[in-house]
């Protein structure tokens, strides 16, 4: 296992880190960068809303929008990376564990960037579960917001 140190990262983090992190991989990669990232306590990642993605043909036809559970996977895709960026779960499997209290309240649009922030709330270090309050953003607004929990396995 590489240690942290060993990464040597840069500040904004692009699609070779958001890889190492993440074992999703195009079309269910839906972080795109992460901006900002204080270990063990919170993350910024961004997505853009491509008008290309096979998604838009079929929901809906001549009026795209995203579906919520891609902004939900965006909240626990940002959080599984502030988890994988700890040495103790570093090359393991985020896992859904739990999603709760979302409220998806604007609908995001095809070409939109949406900027997702989630903070560590709890951590089980025995269990490798973490709970951590999510939000996104496009522009400035929230459009969605929750609590996501994920099993590192």
């Amino acid at each position: 296992m590489r240690k942290r140190e060993e990464r040597n990262l840069p500040v904004i983090r692009g699609k070779d880190y958001v890889e190492e992190m993440l074992p999703h991989r195009d079309p269910m990669r839906l972080i795109d960068s992460v901006e900002e990232l204080v270990p063990e306590k919170s993350i910024a990642a961004s997505f853009y809303v491509d008008p290309g993605r096979e998604i838009f043909k079929g929901h809906f036809p001549g009026n795209p929008i995203l579906p919520g559970v891609y902004t939900v996977e965006c909240m626990g895709q940002a959080s599984s990376i502030l988890a994988a960026d700890m040495d103790r779960y570093y090359q393991k499997t985020p896992l859904f564990f739990g999603i709760d209290h979302v409220r998806l309240v604007k609908k995001v649009l095809p070409g939109s960037t949406l900027r997702i922030y989630s903070t560590l709330e709890k951590e089980n270090q025995e269990k490798g579960i973490l709970t951590f309050q999510s939000q996104v953003k496009c522009e400035d607004v929230i459009v969605a917001s929750g609590t996501v929990t994920i099993a590192m396995r």
